[in-house]
């Protein structure tokens, strides 16, 4: 039986493919579990403009994220915080906070998860970041910290 998988299904094939199964393994797994639809070829048009639509929606974000990751290459953000001897700060600054200086001063939203910082910055000085903004585009941002005047 020729089926049309809706989900991945592991040994089988992903989504979106159609197969030659067995009858009673569609019938009493594949078709009953929503995992498949019988391979008609309405159904099979209709995969084909989802699988479409997606592979545009996918190039946008892509498009979007290259040209966000341009914007974030040329930007510099300036911190001024309390710092001790050593020139280490006595706070600290997270992901947060520069998710939040971000959307002040350039008004770009981020979301402070894709705010790439292993710990949060606790010295003095300049930094690059990273920001995860697609799965394949990784944006390099300045980061500047400096000691507030007493």
């Amino acid at each position: 039986m020729q089926v049309l998988l809706l989900k991945d299904v592991p040994g089988v094939g992903s989504a979106g493919q159609v197969k030659k199964v067995a009858d009673g393994y569609a019938r009493n797994r594949l078709l009953p579990q929503k995992l498949a639809v019988v391979a008609s070829e309405g159904a099979v048009k209709q995969a084909e403009a989802i699988k479409q639509a997606a592979a545009r929606r996918e190039a946008k974000t892509l498009g979007e994220a290259q040209e966000l990751a341009k914007l974030l290459a040329a930007t510099t953000l300036t911190f001024r915080a309390k710092a001790g001897e050593g020139d280490r700060l006595f706070g600290s600054i997270t992901s947060s906070d520069i998710a939040e200086r971000l959307a002040d001063e350039r008004r770009i939203m981020i979301d402070k998860r894709k705010i790439e910082l292993p710990a949060p910055i606790k010295e003095l000085g300049a930094r690059q970041v990273s920001v995860k903004l697609h799965p394949e585009v990784t944006a390099q941002m300045t980061v500047v910290i400096e000691r507030e005047p007493a």
